[in-house]
């Protein structure tokens, strides 16, 4: 990897602010994405260049030097709850258009493990995703828009469950009674997985892949929720010891061609 690259972040939210951070601290170029005015001050306090840029279905509404990059970075998921949607994927396909129009040349798009189904079994890249929420359908069909294209490389990277600073998982299921499938494998990552298999990307160059990003450790619902409730000193939650719908989510490639080693692959 070159001594300093020019790495542009489209949505730093959790994930791609900590990316950002990341990258500054190694010593590259970062242009970091918002879409309101008010918060660029908020990435430029952290040392990142920062852009108003904002996409829909029918505007496109960016500076072009926000493109002039190295690698861009998509981190900005589906709102589904908000009734995004539909909407989405006329939303990538602006964004792939611009990213043709400035001469990208290499993209990493985060992506979710909910594009598989828990239909218990073990899955990896190698397995043809069949999603049955809206959020994991409107995802593969992003994921399909840049597989598509040949005018630049993505590689994409699925994240599991996403827990670290911030997003405490004791606080998930505090409380609660009668939470159902409690013998369940859960599927997780840390943010320090997150940021370590992104910066294994762009040391290895590896772009044009498929990864899985999920700590290779899979406790149960129950023994994992009841332990990180007990590390944040909140009220235990109590679980249906049962097993129903499931996963496994696996990675056959994040060694073979990363060689990365998870950070955080003991989750009790």
């Amino acid at each position: 990897m070159a001594t300093q690259m020019n790495i542009s972040i489209l949505g730093c939210g959790w994930y791609g602010l900590a990316l950002a951070k990341a990258l500054i601290g190694a010593g590259h170029r970062v242009k970091g994405s918002t879409t309101s005015a008010q918060k660029t001050a908020t990435l430029a306090a952290d040392g990142i260049e920062p852009y108003v840029v904002n996409f829909s279905a029918d505007t496109a509404d960016y500076d072009p030097d926000f493109f002039s990059c190295d690698v861009l970075f998509i981190a900005i998921p589906p709102k589904s709850r908000s009734g995004e949607g539909a909407a989405y994927g006329p939303k990538i396909q602006a964004m792939i258009r611009a990213i043709k129009q400035h001469g990208v040349q290499q993209v990493v798009f985060i992506s979710s493990t909910g594009v598989y189904a828990d239909l218990n079994h073990e899955v990896t890249e190698n397995i043809n995703p069949e999603p049955n929420t809206e959020a994991g359908k409107i995802l593969l069909q992003a994921e399909e828009l840049f597989g598509n294209e040949t005018s630049f490389k993505t590689s994409i990277i699925r994240f599991a469950g996403l827990i670290g600073p911030g997003r405490d998982p004791g606080r998930f299921f505090a409380g609660k009674k009668d939470i159902p499938n409690g013998n369940a494998p859960v599927n997780l990552i840390h943010l320090d997985d997150c940021i370590g298999l992104s910066m294994a990307i762009l040391n290895k160059q590896a772009f044009g892949y498929l990864f899985n990003g999920c700590s290779p450790d899979h406790p149960i619902r129950s023994a994992f929720y009841t332990q990180a409730t007990a590390n944040s000193g909140l009220e235990t939650p109590v679980f249906i010891p049962e097993l129903k719908e499931w996963k496994i989510v696996r990675s056959a490639i994040v060694q073979a061609v990363l060689g990365y080693q998870y950070q955080v692959d003991k989750l009790l």
